[in-house]
């Protein structure tokens, strides 16, 4: 008897050294039991240093891929990063919305590590216009607070999930890795049907090689989103998913830089 493989569609710009972007959400989707496609925006060159070029894919082309995928496969997700000009984030918004998607889980790639802006004042107004039509966004500090306008603090940090949600009508993931923390991580989770808020919370580990957490972290989401698990339940499986990918790479050595995490766990 045949059965439909569970998909997710990753829409994303690719990583040379594999640790972010596509690479990771396709490592991540299918560690995670679903069926990974892609729709690249960008290609990089990049390797556990830094990026040192990136070419942007024609917008045309990028209609092209997302037609293919969409007009052949049913995908029971889409998991979004970086959309890195207001034009590319129109052609995905508008084709979403006329293949009547609606499980989106977007990761509003907008700040560096280095504290960084990647992407233009234009292209922020169109990914804050995006927002209202997701399932899930899930902004680490820095991008929660350009998404907010204010600062965020680790007492501040439920509240701030919710005015999120309350401001973009959106279920919201708020990362809190960049905030000072003791031995415990947290994560808060708004939901915006119930208005239910969820601390997830795990161990610190001492590590760098987090290189393409968040990537993974909302591709995860979107794997188990897929394979028929709750909001809620998806998220929470997702975090501890990662936690333990980090805690299985922590020692391990790629490049000379940061480091992926261990997305299948070995």
């Amino acid at each position: 008897m045949s059965t439909r493989y569970r998909s997710v569609l990753s829409i994303a710009g690719s990583d040379s050294g594999g640790c972010a972007g596509i690479q990771a959400d396709i490592k991540s989707i299918s560690a995670n039991g679903a069926y990974a496609a892609t729709v690249i925006t960008a290609t990089t060159a990049q390797n556990t240093q830094g990026v040192t070029d990136i070419h942007p894919i024609p917008i045309a082309h990028i209609q092209k891929q997302l037609d293919a995928v969409f007009s052949d496969i049913e995908f029971d997700a889409v998991k979004i990063g970086m959309l890195h000009s207001s034009e590319v984030i129109d052609v995905v918004k508008n084709t979403l919305e006329s293949y009547g998607i609606k499980k989106i889980i977007l990761d509003p790639v907008m700040v560096a590590t280095s504290g960084d802006t990647l992407i233009n004042d234009d292209a922020i107004k169109s990914l804050k216009c995006f927002i209202p039509d997701v399932y899930l966004v899930t902004p680490n500090i820095p991008e929660a607070e350009i998404l907010l306008g204010q600062k965020i603090s680790f007492n501040t940090m439920a509240d701030a999930a919710v005015k999120i949600g309350k401001k973009y009508n959106v279920s919201v993931l708020l990362k809190g890795g960049h905030l000072e923390q003791s031995d415990e991580l947290v994560d808060v989770l708004f939901l915006k049907e119930s208005g239910k808020v969820i601390a997830i919370k795990n161990k610190v580990i001492a590590t760098k090689n987090t290189h393409g957490t968040g990537c993974s972290l909302s591709s995860s989401i979107a794997a188990f989103i897929s394979l028929g698990f709750g909001l809620e339940e998806s998220t929470v499986k997702a975090c501890h998913y990662i936690h333990e990918a980090i805690e299985k790479g922590k020692d391990k050595i790629l490049g000379k830089g940061n480091g992926p995490i261990n997305h299948f766990l070995n």
